[in-house]
């Protein structure tokens, strides 16, 4: 990441510019207080701290960008985002605005091997052979074709079951 660890909220406004950024090419302070529901002087302190470490190429009533260093970072940022917010939609059926909360609180403090190690699950869940194992409230997991644990046979022909094994 950066020499200096940066804090969550800066991680926030490197994630805001790096969507805005995505659509407009390059963000305003007001893009940004907008999308953060923040005051343009923290918005102002923020991409003053940004620019010191070298992430946002920031001048007063310019244009704001990343810096290469920064599109590194805040792509990093939203990979984390993005992954935890499938974990949370897809493996534990939160719904998405929802998710997308959780998402943002956990992308600061969840360390990047354990999300790789979520989005590995999340993908095996979601390409299981077993065809669509979802989580329900209350009942866990459970394949949408009935299977149960020890008979697997139904819905992925030709395994062997384990416990024959």
């Amino acid at each position: 990441m950066t020499e200096k660890k940066i804090t969550d909220s800066q991680e926030d406004y490197l994630e805001a510019i790096y969507h805005i950024s995505k659509e407009k090419m390059a963000a305003r302070a007001k893009d940004i207080a907008d999308l953060l529901k923040v005051r343009a002087s923290s918005v102002t302190g923020a991409l003053k701290a940004l620019s010191a470490l070298g992430l946002v190429n920031y001048a007063p009533y310019d244009l704001i960008t990343l810096t290469d260093k920064g599109k590194k970072v805040a792509a990093e940022i939203v990979h984390r985002h993005t992954a935890l917010k499938g974990f949370l939609t897809t493996v534990l059926g939160i719904n998405d605005g929802e998710a997308d909360d959780a998402a943002c609180k956990m992308e600061h403090s969840v360390p990047k091997d354990i999300v790789e190690r979520l989005v590995k699950y999340a993908e095996y869940i979601d390409h299981c052979p077993k065809g669509g194992i979802t989580w329900k409230s209350g009942f866990g997991y459970y394949c949408k074709v009935g299977c149960t644990d020890g008979d697997c046979r139904s819905c992925c022909p030709g395994e062997s079951n384990e416990k024959e094994g």
